[in-house]
């Protein structure tokens, strides 16, 4: 079994580091103390040639520079007030090899102060991550020793594929959750169970308005399912007006969304059409080629939530999309907001696309948006049925026609349907 770190996020606001040593990797970890909010003071003799980049912080105050060798009083007389003089953590950067190095580590452990000397774990008690910070949003990566280059290697490769402009809306969403927070009067056991990284049991439970203690924390689920089923790319673009009208839409008690004014449009003279397409198993590449034409060409495209990003990637940019907000306690609600959105859509002449999850009449309620928009005069050139639909079925069986021995396979009430057939 191979042990791994506690890996944990240390807030260092008006900490004080002592980084001893005077080369390269000093000027590193001074700037990292200083984008962390920590203050640096640099322990090296006189003497030391410091790099430009240090240099240039020790001239213009960002970093103190104490011309001096190391003292073991250094680590209980250079800290804050707030902590006794004593150091929030240390930094050498001298050689594993260097006496200094291993007495400094066997002081600061014995008093368990922080410590972290370069190229030797054994000597440390924290290491530093391999990090992509993009505002409130800090991405680190460890090898737990085995290899700072390809730690860095795959830092690189997850920054990469993330969007761009995705810290800013960390920050953005940060604000919603701590306005719904105290909008809400939410209690701290609500929070935690929201805010918890694993999907538990009543993550997508529904919530009904009789159930007070839970209508209580609606918004904030409703915000955590956002979260976990947006599109990195959409949440990404995000901004304060989506914020505003999403949350005007979303209230505490949500009701049945406005009816849309259309009926001054003229669907005889513009008609739209409706294409309602399934996203396949999940992989962009296994989307059939009808329904990667109907992304392209779509005017609108309305999505679930559970479509796969990859799929929702191929949307041109030009294609406005709505989500279903399809949250617990808020499905019908979200149901036939996207009715209404589509019927809107079609009655001016456009393209909509309802995509859907999987296969759109197994997973889910094809067959219910199928005959709302038959009646409403579309779709008449579409004869599909749907195997389940609204609460006429909840179940089907797929099995083989034979058992592979020549004989029959036994499908389960077949023979009761049959005597029943033929009673009748």
């Amino acid at each position: 079994m191979v042990l791994v770190s506690l890996l944990t996020a240390t807030d260092s606001t008006s900490h004080t580091h002592l980084i001893i040593g005077s080369n390269l990797l000093a000027a590193s970890r001074c700037a990292r103390s200083l984008e962390v909010g920590a203050t640096p003071l640099l322990i090296a003799p006189p003497t030391a040639e410091l790099p430009f980049a240090l240099q240039k912080r020790v001239e213009v105050g960002e970093v103190k520079w104490l011309q001096k060798d190391f003292e073991e009083s250094d680590l209980f007389s250079l800290g804050r007030e707030q902590v006794r003089g004593i150091a929030d953590a240390v930094f050498v950067t001298l050689s594993p090899k260097d006496p200094l190095s291993t007495y400094i580590s066997t002081i600061c452990r014995q008093h368990r102060i922080p410590i972290n000397v370069a190229d030797s774990p054994t000597l440390c008690t924290f290491s530093l991550l391999s990090t992509h910070s993009d505002g409130p949003l800090q991405i680190g990566v460890t090898t737990n020793g085995h290899g700072c280059k390809l730690a860095s290697r795959v830092r690189r490769e997850i920054a990469s594929s993330l969007p761009s402009h995705l810290g800013s809306a960390c920050a953005r969403l940060g604000t919603i959750r701590k306005r719904i927070q105290e909008e809400d009067h939410l209690s701290h056991l609500a929070l935690l169970e929201e805010e918890s990284t694993d999907q538990t049991a009543s993550f997508n439970k529904l919530v009904t308005e009789a159930d007070l203690d839970a209508a209580k924390s609606k918004r904030m689920r409703w915000l955590s399912q956002i979260c976990e089923y947006w599109p990195l790319r959409r949440l990404a673009n995000i901004s304060e007006e989506d914020i505003e009208s999403l949350l005007k839409s979303y209230t505490t008690n949500p009701g049945s969304p406005a009816p849309l004014e259309t009926a001054h449009l003229d669907r005889a003279e513009n008609k739209g059409r409706i294409i309602l397409a399934g996203s396949g198993p999940g992989h962009p590449d296994l989307l059939t080629r009808a329904t990667y034409k109907a992304i392209l060409s779509a005017d609108v495209i309305l999505a679930d939530k559970l479509v796969p990003a990859g799929v929702l990637d191929l949307i041109p940019r030009r294609i406005p999309v709505h989500i279903a907000r399809k949250f617990p306690g808020n499905a019908e609600n979200a149901q036939e907001e996207l009715l209404s959105l589509g019927l809107a859509g079609l009655q001016a002449g456009k393209t909509v696309l309802r995509l859907k999850q999987g296969d759109p009449y197994i997973y889910g309620r094809g067959g219910e948006e199928f005959e709302y928009f038959r009646k409403e005069g579309y779709g008449d050139r579409n004869a599909c049925e749907a195997l389940i639909k609204g609460n006429q079925g909840r179940k089907w069986t797929v099995a083989e026609g034979f058992n592979g021995f020549g004989d029959y396979a036994e499908l389960p009430g077949l023979e009761e349907l049959l005597m029943k057939k033929l009673k009748d």
